[in-house]
């Protein structure tokens, strides 16, 4: 055979035809549309021009003027006539070009909070204060404050807050792990039983016992280790035994959310919750609104946003384990629509955002005639991030037809909490005159309220609706 025969079998290479034009296929129909059109213009026009040669009079100004109409009528005819077959061609042509496949969506640059939170991480693990005790052991923690300028040892309000961001920023690795945190409070715990902070002295305090007790709840503590430590702070915590505290909204409010974690089926809880609701207020600034001063017995103090919030985010999170009555209810929504009525703006600076103090004060143990002072300050956007970062509080804002300014005070919130800190680390009003510049709760709430935000908002399907 010849080579030209074998070329031409199955295993050979097929014979290749000149590609098609990009007039040919599917563009056919267009080009015999175009050569149509390019006969029938004319055809067209000549028709209108005799047409209107035959029938205008001969009034009209002569033959002359017969013949300019007559053609000008024709060749406006003829040249829309090529136009429309033109178009009909380019569409043609259009149509069979191959569609060009969607531009890749750009990719979305990263938001500043990872980079927050790894610095947070970062700052925390460099600053971790390592002390061999000849009474209690090897403690590992943080003192209340980062950068003190004394030398610094874990505290069990410090160790508490820090061991709650390490669970909160997941442990990215293995530089600092819970279990050293636990262990420390374990050492830390007062001969006595309970916790307590280091301005307090030796007797435990409900507060801090229950701030510890919930941490070490989130950390994994069985119940039943925690449960003798449990049973002492709510047998402390009763009107006769710790009078002061009981009227305290903070202190009540903190000791509900903590037991609410560490034992959640605790007996003490719902006398707690019911304390909170008989505490609350009504203010006739805000539409008789109910909502909560920094006392829950008379004086109760001034209607206050921050233990406002502080009382619905308790009586949100006790809703969600104890279930609620109607006016449990209704005392928790009159919160929500309390801090939804804030008169202020721009909500990222309004006064319902204004940072507070308050101390606690009770009678020393050793002398009654003394009082034991607690100072406390209060971080107070975050509590309003999280009284409104709840689906109970958004439903509220929704029945109110309040949803929009849900958000913008929910924003502004946010925008307050973020503006105070610094590569993940924040910090106390520079005016104050302490040296406790940053404060490991208030590192604490602004990581867990920035974060909640983030979760809340994540939309990986793409809406935009809360």
């Amino acid at each position: 055979m010849s080579r030209q025969r074998l070329n031409q079998g199955p295993l050979g290479p097929a014979r290749t035809d000149p590609p098609p034009g990009p007039d040919d296929g599917a563009s056919r129909p267009g080009r015999f549309v175009g050569w149509l059109g390019g006969l029938g213009c004319v055809a067209a026009g000549y028709g209108v021009f005799q047409f209107l040669f035959q029938v205008l009079p001969g009034s009209l100004g002569g033959e002359a003027a017969k013949y300019l109409v007559a053609a000008v009528s024709g060749f406006g005819t003829a040249l829309a006539a090529w136009l429309a077959a033109a178009l009909v061609r380019a569409r043609a042509v259009e149509a069979a070009r191959p569609a060009l496949p969607p531009a890749p969506p750009a990719p979305r640059a990263p938001g500043p909070l990872p980079q927050v939170l790894a610095s947070a991480h970062d700052a925390l693990v460099d600053q971790v204060a390592v002390v061999d005790d000849p009474d209690r052991g090897r403690l590992t923690g943080w003192s209340h404050s980062l950068g003190e300028s004394t030398p610094s040892r874990p505290t069990s309000v410090g160790t508490a807050y820090g061991l709650h961001i390490m669970l909160d920023l997941g442990v990215p690795d293995g530089r600092l792990g819970p279990g050293e945190l636990v262990d420390t409070l374990w050492r830390l715990r007062l001969p006595g039983g309970g916790w307590s902070a280091r301005s307090q002295g030796a007797e435990a305090r409900p507060e801090v016992t229950a701030l510890v007790l919930g941490a070490l709840a989130r950390a994994g503590v069985p119940g039943e280790r925690l449960a003798a430590e449990v049973d002492r702070c709510t047998a402390a915590f009763t009107r006769e035994r710790d009078h002061a505290g009981r009227e305290s909204t903070h202190v009540v409010t903190t000791v509900l959310r903590g037991l609410l974690r560490a034992a959640p089926r605790a007996p003490a809880l719902p006398d707690l919750r019911e304390a909170l609701v008989d505490g609350a207020i009504s203010d006739a600034g805000r539409d008789h609104l109910r909502c909560w001063g920094y006392r829950l017995h008379p004086p109760y103090g001034p209607p206050s946003p921050l233990h406002t919030a502080q009382a619905v985010v308790a009586l949100e999170r006790a809703a969600r384990v104890l279930g609620e009555s109607a006016a449990v209810r209704a005392a928790r929504e009159d919160g929500v629509r309390w801090l939804l009525s804030c008169p202020d703006a721009p909500h990222h600076a309004c006064l319902d955002l204004e940072n507070l103090r308050e101390e606690v004060r009770r009678p020393r143990p050793d002398d009654p005639s003394r009082h034991e002072v607690l100072n406390v300050r209060h971080f107070t956007a975050t509590w309003i991030v999280r009284a409104l970062l709840s689906p109970a509080a958004l439903e509220v804002a929704r029945q109110d037809g309040l949803e929009e300014t849900w958000r913008e005070l929910l924003d502004g919130a946010v925008a307050a909490v973020w503006a105070r800190q610094q590569d993940g680390i924040w910090s106390w009003d520079r005016g104050d005159s302490t040296e406790l510049r940053h404060p490991m709760w208030m590192t604490y709430q602004g990581l867990s309220a920035l974060r909640a935000y983030a979760v809340w908002t994540c939309r990986p399907d793409g809406t935009t609706t809360a």
